[in-house]
């Protein structure tokens, strides 16, 4: 594949796929299309794919690359998205968008490899599901998409004919989906009539990529003004309605009422679009009775500050209302952190009870409660720091990068015998 001008080195990381060496040339090549989000999951998947010899193309913008992209001749990292700009006009955010659509149809048409590998859509999601979809298909490519959600829009209450159709048109042309749970994969097949043996499931690959440094457990609580013995809470990443903060809340009242030395972190960026229920967030907050004992870091959280986060707390608390599978719940893995977590998606094949975390009725904030308290008066609790890296190495065996790249590559191969 040839370089495009604003082209850049991505950079060898073997510690992301264990001791699988380097092959010296590279046999298979693929595209990355990114959507330009999940910089951790583009990397960790492109590292593995390069320690398998594929010669990989990273298709993203500014907020995908990452300083480990330096080293690695079978990586490219194509900024096709430019810098963004949040502070840009409307019109200029439509012309750089715009820009990205020209330059990725360039690229696929001219300069792109016979496999292109959809992670994410980009912005304008039903042009990404079937225009382009079928132009690359016309094109004679082989395609592969990651769905790391089977139907975000259903998820988000926001679900709607145009949305289905076109899903349903995107599953059905790609030559090959990979799902992470075999229930993700019944519901492509079932609810969107993709052909069963063309949908792989495949582990969600571990964010192994985020700082890790000699910070203490001991020491992040104390920058953050927390005391050592006091028992924290963190819910983390972005926040719309689907996680279900409220819930956490409102369990946190409960346990808190009877045990003061109770800690709640809340870490993340609250999505635009959810002004009124953010509002009614902080409005609950704010006549609590534990509001002091809540520290909020309303906005994006950066990779140098997720290690901060993660090792203050003592479990990370997902009250999610539906989902699949979080990313969420494996940056706290990677850091050792249990996880409480509602019984949907496949969070309870995720969390092993007492092992790794516990489990409780979604929408229920008493059962949320209880399995807060559960938790704290365990053995997982009160041997934290021998079982942080029992956890570690639990999903480092289930989810390795190492595993994804060697199953990934064999689909494409398969793809391109066929």
């Amino acid at each position: 594949m040839r370089n495009l001008h604003f082209a850049f080195t991505l950079a060898r990381n073997a510690d992301l796929v264990g001791e699988t060496s380097l092959e010296t040339q590279a046999d298979l090549e693929v595209a990355l299309l990114t959507g330009c989000q999940d910089k951790s999951y583009a990397l960790g998947l492109a590292m593995a794919l390069s320690l398998r010899g594929v010669r990989v193309d990273v298709i993203g913008n500014d907020r995908v690359y990452s300083p480990e992209f330096q080293k690695t001749p079978s990586l490219t990292f194509l900024n096709l998205g430019g810098i963004q700009q949040p502070e840009a006009t409307f019109w200029k955010k439509l012309f750089k968008l715009l820009g990205y659509y020209v330059r990725l149809i360039r690229y696929v048409t001219f300069d792109g490899p016979k496999i292109l590998h959809i992670l994410w859509n980009y912005k304008f999601e039903h042009l990404d599901r079937t225009f382009l979809m079928a132009y690359f298909k016309l094109l004679g490519k082989k395609v592969v998409l990651t769905a790391h959600n089977v139907n975000a829009a259903k998820r988000d209450l926001e679900d709607s004919l145009p949305n289905r159709l076109t899903l349903r048109c995107q599953y059905r042309l790609a030559d090959c989906v990979f799902a992470h749970t075999e229930k993700m994969k019944s519901e492509i097949v079932e609810e969107f009539g993709a052909k069963s043996d063309a949908v792989r499931v495949i582990p969600f690959g571990i964010y192994n990529v985020l700082p890790d440094t000699d910070l203490t457990p001991r020491e992040a609580k104390k920058k953050l003004g927390i005391g050592s013995e006091e028992r924290t809470m963190l819910f983390f990443g972005r926040i719309v309605p689907y996680k279900g903060l409220e819930y956490l809340l409102a369990a946190f009242q409960m346990v808190y009422a009877r045990h003061p030395n109770y800690r709640l972190i809340i870490a993340g960026e609250p999505m635009k679009g959810y002004e009124q229920y953010m509002a009614k967030i902080a409005q609950t907050i704010e006549r609590a009775c534990y509001r002091d004992r809540v520290i909020q870091k309303l906005e994006f959280i950066s990779d140098e500050e997720t290690e901060l986060y993660l090792k203050a707390a003592d479990a990370l608390v997902l009250p999610y209302k539906d989902i699949f599978q979080s990313g969420v719940l494996f940056v706290g893995y990677t850091y050792g952190l249990p996880v409480i977590g509602a019984d949907v998606g496949s969070f309870r094949e995720d969390i092993i009870e007492g092992k790794t975390g516990y489990v409780f009725k979604p929408g229920d904030s008493a059962d949320l409660a209880n399995a807060l308290e559960t938790y704290f008066e365990s053995d997982l609790y009160k041997e934290l720091e021998r079982n942080r890296k029992e956890i570690r190495d639990y999903v480092a065996a289930r989810h390795s990068w190492d595993e994804v790249g060697k199953t990934t590559r064999s689909v494409y191969e398969e793809l391109l015998k066929r």
